[in-house]
């Protein structure tokens, strides 16, 4: 199996010789926040991390998205969506509503989560279970929610 870093390296490449703008401008930005990063915490990354920077990516992306759609910005919004998409193919499978509630349900109880103060345990664990895989402010609001009733 591949890591994350060499399959954006070979796919850098063949978005270059492809002359993939799109592709090849995202990845140019992924390379260099992945090498800032590397930097930083002075050590090779691990796949971890490039999910981690990775996932940082896709949230600011969807945060521009929403505010050129709503300040009626449809072509940023389309390039903002162009590079979104291209960014989640580097994501491992997210997980459907059903089994995001599955899985709050099942480290609610792993937990012995009580209320809302406990909110962090369980999304501590849930992060440790399935990181990348879900969307951080739907599974703060289904864990919110399941924890008050």
């Amino acid at each position: 199996m591949t890591t994350i870093q060499g399959r954006i390296e070979s796919d850098y490449i063949a978005a270059y010789k492809a002359k993939d703008t799109v592709r090849l401008a995202v990845l140019r930005h992924l390379k260099t926040a992945a090498k800032n990063r590397e930097v930083e915490i002075l050590r090779p990354l691990t796949d971890d991390d490039f999910l981690e920077i990775i996932a940082r990516q896709i949230k600011q992306r969807r945060e521009s998205l929403e505010q050129y759609e709503k300040h009626g910005r449809t072509d940023l919004a389309a390039v903002e969506s162009a590079e979104l998409a291209v960014l989640q193919d580097y994501m491992p499978t997210a997980l459907t509503e059903a089994e995001l509630a599955q899985a709050i349900d099942r480290l609610v109880a792993e937990t012995g989560a009580q209320g809302p103060k406990d909110m962090g345990k369980v999304m501590q664990a849930l992060t440790l279970a399935y990181k990348g895989r879900y969307d951080g402010k739907k599974a703060s609001e289904a864990v919110r929610a399941r924890l008050s009733s």
